[in-house]
């Protein structure tokens, strides 16, 4: 069992719809709101999408920024980082943060380092769908990108491959500094929820984590786990991870239950009551900066 504190990171909407859970945080009103009240619950960390994953550039970032820019006002030293946009070339995926960052605080990016299948169900039962697709050539770009703005890249690991690439970057000492694993495993109902039977990656068992922990073995990165397409809290990775020096992931963006539409702050009681069950505590901003080891925000208030 781990003495470091527990960084519960909220991933409030994603490409979750009302439709699937009526309580997600859409306008930037609502997102911002809802980050306020996941903050006050515990979340260490809170990773939201915009209203629109198709906006790039500047028109991403202003859509960032009129949720963001009010809280980080009261808030300015709290965790957070948008998702990527749907833009060609890994710089292009994020130059909103980069817009971002000139006028808020931004410490983190995301990153996913490496290529997948993602889908669903087709009315015969057969898994439709698409690649997701991340090169080489890409995921060097992002982590030049982490580079030379200071964030700390939140590495999204949808398969083990994912974690190969980045156990490379990690031997070759090219990590950049405030990275962070995420474990994420597939649930019943997949990336998308919309059926049963197609989903990806690891399944969220016991021994799926241990075989992602045979792959971390001596590295000291951190971790957490998330379940896409089910509940974390029901399987036993949850527990384990806390149990193994872990952290979790939870939020509207994930979660699926067919019989239950929580809140977010719902999903974040629910960690903190886990976290404190296993005895361990919840990471406060300035604990979680130095267990990440991010490095030192450039953002300056003119």
């Amino acid at each position: 069992m781990s003495d470091d504190p527990v960084l519960i990171e909220a991933a409030v909407n994603g490409g979750t719809t009302r439709s699937r859970n009526p309580n997600v945080p859409v306008t930037p009103e609502e997102i911002g709101a809802d980050a306020r009240r996941c903050y006050d619950a515990g979340a260490t960390i809170v990773h939201a999408h915009n209203h629109d994953i198709r906006l790039t550039g500047a028109e991403a970032a202003d859509a960032y920024l009129e949720a963001w820019a009010p809280l980080l006002a009261e808030r300015p030293g709290v965790l957070w980082y948008p998702t990527l946009c749907a833009a060609s070339g890994a710089r292009a995926k994020l130059e909103h943060v980069h817009l971002i960052g000139e006028q808020v605080p931004v410490r983190m990016a995301a990153v996913d380092p490496g290529s997948t299948n993602l889908g669903s169900p087709a009315d015969d039962g057969l898994p439709e769908g698409g690649v997701y697709a991340n090169s080489y050539a890409d995921i060097r770009e992002a982590f030049d990108c982490c580079e030379d703005h200071g964030w700390g890249p939140q590495l999204a690991i949808y398969e083990p491959g994912f974690l190969q690439c980045v156990l490379t970057y990690h031997r070759a000492g090219r990590l950049p500094a405030g990275a962070m694993v995420k474990l994420y495993f597939g649930g019943e109902w997949g990336m998308w929820a919309r059926g049963t039977g197609v989903t990806f990656g690891l399944p969220p068992t016991t021994n799926a984590l241990l075989a992602y922990l045979d792959m971390l073995e001596g590295t000291g990165l951190p971790w957490s786990v998330s379940v896409w397409g089910g509940d974390l809290m029901a399987t036993p990775v949850a527990r384990l991870a806390l149990e193994r020096c872990g952290h979790l992931h939870v939020g509207l963006e994930e979660h699926y239950d067919p019989a239950h539409s929580p809140t977010n702050v719902e999903l974040v009681e629910q960690a903190v009551a886990l976290v404190d069950d296993v005895g361990r505590s919840v990471a406060t901003t300035e604990a979680a900066v130095e267990l990440l080891h991010l490095p030192a925000s450039s953002f300056t208030t003119v």
